[in-house]
C-alpha cells in the first residue's frame, strides 16, 4: 500500500506542475498575441468555418477546450455570438486542443526534446527573461518558455512515478478490461476529465501511461473518446444560472461529442473485434495517441459541421423556452469570457459604449421631458437611470477582474482609462436625472419658460448631445481623430454657459421672467456645461491611449 501511496502523490504532483505550466504558458501566449486576438474577435461574426478556425486556433493558445468552450457559452450570454456560430467555434476548439497531445509527445518524435534535457534549459531561459528581460514582450516569451519547461517537468514526474507499474498485473488487467469494454473504457476518460476539469491534461496522463508501456491500442481509442465527452462537464456546470440559449451552447457541445463517440465506437468496435482483432491488443505509444486524438476530432468536424443547423435545433429541444430581455442586464459581458482576458477587455469597451449611449438618451429625454411638460418622460428618465447605476456596479467590478487578468501593458491602461470612462458615463446619468427632476419641478409648480429661454435651452443641449455622442463614438471605434473635436466643442459649450447664465440674470433683472423659472433655467445649463465636461474627459480618455496629450 505505501508503494502506491507514493506513486500517487507524485502522480498528483506531475500533474500540478503538468497543468501549471499549461497556465504560465498560455497566459505568456496570450499576452503576446493581444491584438492578433482582438482580429479573432471580429471573425467570430462572420461564418461557421472562420469560427472552426478561430476556435482552433484560441484553443491552441489558451491550450483548453474547456476554457474555450465555456467562454463560448460566455459570449452566448452576452449576446455577442449566435448558436449557430458558437457551434463551429466549439468544433474547432475539440481541433485545437490536441495541441497539447502533441507537444507532449514531441518527447518522443523528438528526441531533442526530451524532458530530462529540455526542461531545465527552458526554466532557466524562461525565468532568466521573465526577471531581467526590460521589454515587455520578451518577459512574455520567458512566460512561454518556462511554462513549457515547466510542463515537461510534471510529465516527467508523472512519468517516473507511472514506471514501477509496468510490471504491476493489477494495471494491466484493468487495461485489458477497459479494451474489451468500450462503456467502461469511455467511462474511464470520461471520469478522469471530469475530475480534472481538462482534457488537456487527462490525454497527458494517458500518453504518461503509454510511454510507460501500459495502454494497449483499443483501451485508448475509447478513453480517448470518453474524454471528448469530459470536457463538456466544464461548460455545463458554467452555463448553470445562464440564459437559455448560452445554456443550449453548452448543450451543442455535449451533443457535437456524444454523437461523435457514437459513431467512432462503432467504427472501433467492428474494427478491433471483427477485422483485426490481435491489433487492438497491442501497444499504443504517446505519438499514436496524439495522431488518434488528432483524427478523431478533425473527422468528427468534417462530418458533424454540415449538421451544425441540427445540433442547434436538438439543443433547442433539450433546453425550452425564450430568455426575457433587461436593459440593466450586462449584454456583452460575461465572467465566463474573462477566461480570454483580450476578449473581455474588447466586450467591456462594447458594454461601456452601450451605457454611454444609454445615458446619452437619457440626456436628450429628460431635455423633451422639461420643454414638452411631459411626465411619462420624467418617469422614462428615471427608470433609466436605475439601469445604468445598475451597469455602473456591474461594469466596475468586471474591469478590475480583468486588470487582475494576464493582459499586457497597453490593455492594463485601456482598461484603466475605462474604469474613468464608467465614472464620467455614470456622472452624466446622474446630470440627466437631475434635468428630469427639474422638469417634474416646472410640471408641478406650473413653471413658463419664455420663448427666448427655451430656444437657447434647446440650442445648448443639441451642443452638449452632440459632444458627448461624439466622445462615445470616439471610445467605440478608438478614434484619436474625432477625440481631438471634442475639447473646442467642450469650450464653445463652456462659452455658451457663461452667456446664458448672465442674459437670463439681465431678463431676471427687466422682470421678463419669474425667479423660479430662472431658478430652473440656470440649474439646467449647468448641468448641461458638466455634461460637456465629462464628454471631454472620455475624449481625453481616448488621446491617451495613443500617446496623444492635450492640456485642458
Amino acid at each position: 500500500m505505501g508503494e502506491y501511496t507514493k506513486i500517487i502523490f507524485a502522480l498528483i504532483g506531475g500533474l500540478g506542475l503538468f497543468i501549471y505550466g499549461m497556465q504560465i504558458m498560455a497566459e505568456g501566449l496570450q499576452k503576446s498575441a493581444g491584438n492578433k486576438m482582438k482580429k479573432l474577435l471580429e471573425i467570430l461574426t462572420n461564418n461557421r468555418i472562420m469560427g472552426v478556425l478561430v476556435g482552433a486556433v484560441v484553443t491552441a493558445i489558451i491550450q483548453s477546450s474547456s476554457a474555450t468552450t465555456v467562454m463560448v457559452v460566455g459570449f452566448v450570454n452576452a449576446g455577442l455570438m449566435t448558436l449557430a456560430q458558437a457551434a463551429g467555434v466549439i468544433m474547432g476548439a475539440n481541433i485545437g486542443t490536441t495541441v497539447t497531445g502533441w507537444i507532449v509527445s514531441s518527447a518522443e518524435w523528438a528526441k531533442f526534446l526530451k524532458p530530462s534535457e529540455l526542461a531545465p534549459l527552458a526554466i532557466a531561459v524562461g525565468v532568466t527573461l521573465m526577471l531581467f528581460a526590460k521589454k515587455k514582450t520578451l518577459k512574455q516569451i520567458g512566460e512561454i518558455i518556462a511554462g513549457f519547461g515547466i510542463l515537461f517537468v510534471g510529465l516527467e514526474m508523472m512519468g517516473d512515478a507511472v514506471k514501477p507499474l509496468r510490471n504491476s498485473p493489477v494495471f494491466a488487467e484493468a487495461f485489458l478490461t477497459l479494451g474489451h469494454n468500450p462503456l467502461l473504457g469511455i467511462f474511464a476518460g470520461f471520469a478522469v476529465t471530469a475530475i480534472i476539469q481538462s482534457s488537456s491534461a487527462s490525454v497527458g496522463i494517458l500518453q504518461t501511461l503509454a510511454a510507460a508501456s501500459l495502454v494497449p491500442w483499443n483501451a485508448a481509442v475509447y478513453i480517448i473518446m470518453g474524454q471528448n465527452i469530459g470536457t463538456c462537464v466544464t461548460a455545463l456546470l458554467s452555463s448553470i444560472g445562464a440564459t437559455k440559449v448560452a445554456k443550449r451552447a453548452a448543450y451543442v457541445h455535449l451533443l457535437f461529442n456524444v454523437i461523435g463517440t457514437i459513431i467512432f465506437s462503432i467504427v472501433g468496435i467492428t474494427y478491433f473485434y471483427f477485422i483485426n482483432p490481435t491489433f487492438g491488443a497491442e501497444l499504443i505509444s504517446m505519438t499514436e495517441i496524439s495522431v488518434v486524438h488528432t483524427i478523431f476530432n478533425i473527422a468528427n468536424t468534417i462530418i458533424l459541421f454540415p449538421f451544425g443547423g441540427m445540433l442547434v435545433y436538438l439543443s433547442g429541444k433539450l433546453v425550452r423556452g425564450k430568455d426575457e430581455e433587461d436593459e440593466s442586464g450586462l449584454r456583452h459581458l460575461d465572467e465566463r469570457i474573462l477566461e480570454t482576458p483580450t476578449f473581455a477587455v474588447e466586450n467591456a469597451i462594447k458594454e461601456v459604449v452601450r451605457m454611454g449611449q444609454m445615458a446619452a438618451e437619457n440626456v436628450k429625454v429628460a431635455m423633451e421631458a422639461l420643454l414638452e411638460k411631459d411626465e411619462k418622460k420624467v418617469e422614462q428618465v428615471l427608470k433609466r437611470e436605475k439601469s445604468i447605476n445598475v451597469l455602473n456596479r456591474t461594469i466596475t467590478p468586471y474591469l478590475v477582474k480583468i486588470s487582475n487578468s494576464p493582459i499586457n501593458e497597453k490593455q492594463g491602461a485601456l482598461v484603466t482609462g475605462l474604469l474613468h470612462i464608467v465614472g464620467d458615463i455614470e456622472r452624466v446619468g446622474d446630470h440627466a436625472e437631475n434635468i428630469a427632476e427639474l422638469a417634474q419641478f416646472a410640471i408641478e409648480e406650473k413653471v413658463q419658460l419664455s420663448d427666448s429661454a427655451v430656444l437657447e435651452l434647446k440650442t445648448m443641449a443639441e451642443k452638449c448631445i452632440e459632444c458627448f455622442e461624439d466622445a462615445i463614438r470616439a471610445r467605440e471605434e478608438s478614434n484619436p481623430e474625432l477625440a481631438k473635436t471634442i475639447e473646442p466643442h467642450e469650450d464653445i459649450v463652456d462659452k455658451m454657459e457663461k452667456e446664458l447664465r448672465q442674459r437670463h440674470i439681465d431678463r431676471l433683472s427687466k422682470n421678463a421672467c419669474s425667479a423660479t423659472s430662472g431658478i430652473v433655467f440656470l440649474d439646467v445649463i449647468s448641468n448641461l456645461e458638466r455634461i460637456s465636461d465629462h464628454a471631454s474627459n472620455i475624449a481625453l480618455s481616448v488621446l491617451d491611449e495613443h500617446g496623444i496629450k492635450i492640456k485642458k
